[in-house]
C-alpha cells in the first residue's frame, strides 16, 4: 500500500491546546449515536479479543518502509522516507527520524489500558506526515499527549489530533534531556540537571528537588517515569500536583552509565548497555541496579519482573539472565555476528509472549519465545533489510 501525499509541519512548535488526560478509547470523536454502540467503540477501528502486536521496519539503505503482522504473517509496504536511522514509538504511532525529519507513521494497532480491563484495536496504518527534530529520538505517550523529543529540541503532540490523522502540536518545551508525561503533568530533565514539571500545554508549574546530571535514557513504567542520569536513575512517581521523585544510584566502582533503556512496555524491569563492561539491569520497583557482566553487549532488553533479560553478543549469541541473580539461564545462536562497526545496530523488541530481534545482513527477523529457553519460533524472511525496527500495538 503506498501513501501518496505528506504533509511536513516545522518544528517552531505552534501554540495549541491539548486535551486532559483521561480514559478515552483512542481514535476520532465519537459520532452522535455513541450511546447505542458498544463500550469501547472506536469508528473504523475493529476490536479485538488479544494485543496485535505488529513491528514497524525500515530499510536504511532505500529508506523503503514496512509493517510485519506476526497474526497474520503478512509483510506489507508502506512507502518510502529517505534517510532514515533511528526509530522511536508511543504505543501506536511510530516515529522515524532521518536526521533533522522525522516521519509519523500510524501502525494502525494500540491498546487503550481501563486498569481492570484492556481494549485492543486493529487498523488500516497511514503516514501521516513529517515534523522537523533532530538526532537521539525519544517518544513517550499516554492517552492526551505524546512527548517527541531529541538532541535538538523537544515539543508535544496532541495524541486526539494524532488518531484523526493530523500532525498538530504545541509549545517547543526545551532543548534536548528527557521529556516524559506522568499524572497529568510533564517531567523535563535539562542538560544542567534541573528537573522541571510542566502542564500539558507545555507551561512551566514547579520544579522537584531531585536532580539529573546529564538526561540519558527514559522509560514509562507501571511503578513510574524514569530518567537515566550520570549519577543512577530518577524515579518519578505521583500524580497532577503531588509528584516525587528519588534517586537510585549506580553502585560505587560500577560500569559506564546506561545511554538508553530498553524493556517490555510498562514493565517495570529495564536494561541498558554498560559500556564493554556488559549490561545494567535497574528493577524500579525494588529500586536497585545489577551488573550483568557479559561482555560488550550488541542488543538488550528486559521482558519483566520474574523474567528473563535478554541479551545478543557480538558473538551473534542471543542469552538469557536471570534479572536478580545474575545466573545466565539460556542461550541460542542467532546470527554470524552481531554489531559490528559501521552496520546497523540489531534490537530487541519484546511483549507479553514473544521478542522479535532483527537481522539487518541476513533480511530477516526472528521471533523468539522468551519463557521456552529461548526457542526459535519463526523467522520472518524478507526481501529488505529491517535496519530500524519498533513494535506497537501496546
Amino acid at each position: 500500500m503506498m501513501f501518496a501525499s505528506r504533509t511536513r509541519t516545522a518544528l517552531a512548535w505552534a501554540a495549541g491546546g491539548l486535551l486532559a488526560a483521561g480514559c478515552g478509547t483512542g481514535g476520532p470523536p465519537p459520532s452522535e449515536d455513541a450511546e447505542a454502540r458498544p463500550h469501547g467503540h472506536v469508528d473504523g477501528a475493529q476490536e479485538t479479543a488479544q494485543p496485535q502486536w505488529r513491528l514497524v521496519a525500515a530499510d536504511t539503505g532505500d529508506g523503503s518502509l514496512h509493517l510485519i503482522d506476526p497474526a497474520t504473517e503478512e509483510v506489507t509496504g508502506l512507502g518510502t522516507a529517505p534517510g532514515i536511522q533511528e526509530a522511536a514509538t508511543d504505543g501506536r504511532f511510530a516515529y522515524l527520524g532521518a536526521g533533522d525529519t522525522v516521519t509519523v507513521l500510524d501502525s494502525g494497532t494500540w491498546a487503550v489500558d481501563h486498569g481492570d480491563h484492556a481494549h485492543y484495536y486493529r487498523a488500516e496504518p497511514a503516514i501521516l506526515g513529517e515534523v522537523e527534530a533532530g538526532g537521539g529520538l525519544r517518544a513517550a505517550g499516554d492517552t492526551a499527549v505524546t512527548a517527541l523529543a531529541s538532541d535538538a529540541g523537544a515539543g508535544i503532540l496532541d495524541r486526539a489530533a494524532l488518531e484523526d490523522g493530523d500532525i498538530a502540536r504545541a509549545v517547543a518545551i526545551h532543548g534536548g534531556g528527557a521529556l516524559l508525561p506522568r499524572g497529568e503533568r510533564l517531567v523535563a530533565a535539562d542538560a544542567g540537571g534541573a528537573v522541571r514539571v510542566l502542564d500539558r500545554e507545555g507551561a512551566p508549574v514547579g520544579t522537584l528537588d531531585a536532580r539529573c546530571p546529564d538526561p540519558r535514557g527514559q522509560a514509562l513504567t507501571r511503578r513510574g517515569a524514569v530518567i537515566g542520569c550520570s549519577n543512577g536513575a530518577l524515579l518519578v512517581t505521583g500524580e497532577g500536583d503531588s509528584l516525587d521523585a528519588r534517586t537510585i544510584a549506580y553502585p560505587d566502582g560500577g560500569a559506564d552509565p546506561v545511554a538508553a533503556f530498553h524493556h517490555r512496555p510498562g514493565a517495570p524491569v529495564l536494561a541498558g548497555r554498560a559500556g564493554d563492561e556488559g549490561v545494567w539491569v535497574l528493577d524500579a520497583g525494588a529500586g536497585e541496579w545489577t551488573l550483568l557482566e557479559t561482555g560488550p553487549a550488541a542488543a538488550v532488553s528486559a521482558a519483566g519482573e520474574d523474567l528473563p533479560v535478554l541479551v545478543l553478543g557480538e558473538d551473534g549469541r542471543l542469552r538469557a539472565y536471570d534479572p536478580e541473580s545474575g545466573e545466565q539461564t539460556a542461550q541460542r545462536r542467532l546470527m554470524e555476528g552481531a554489531g559490528a562497526r559501521g552496520a546497523p545496530e540489531p534490537v530487541i523488541r519484546i511483549d507479553t509472549g514473544r521478542a522479535y530481534v532483527n537481522d539487518p545482513a541476513a533480511d530477516a527477523v526472528y521471533e523468539i519465545d522468551y519463557n521456552d529457553d529461548l526457542r526459535l519460533a519463526r523467522t520472518f524472511e524478507l526481501g529488505f533489510s529491517p535496519d530500524v525496527m519498533v513494535e506497537t500495538g501496546w
